[in-house]
């Protein structure tokens, strides 16, 4: 799985953050998504789904590598 952000379409909501810590975190300057790992192991990928199901503005997307 590869998972990427659009930071311009993030709003900072942290649903990201809050779902799945491990791979996502905000800017402490602007609250705006940082993509800790862009391919986290298989046992992380349902959780990787979730968060970015949490997203309010789709800037996350996640696909089979």
């Amino acid at each position: 799985m590869h998972v990427s952000v659009d930071t311009q379409r993030c709003i900072g909501s942290g649903q990201c953050a809050l779902a799945l810590p491990e791979v996502f975190d905000q800017d402490d300057t602007d609250g705006l998504v940082i993509l800790l790992d862009e391919t986290p192991p298989r046992e992380m990928h349902d959780a990787v789904e979730e968060a970015v199901s949490r997203c309010p503005v789709q800037a996350i997307a996640a696909a089979d590598s």
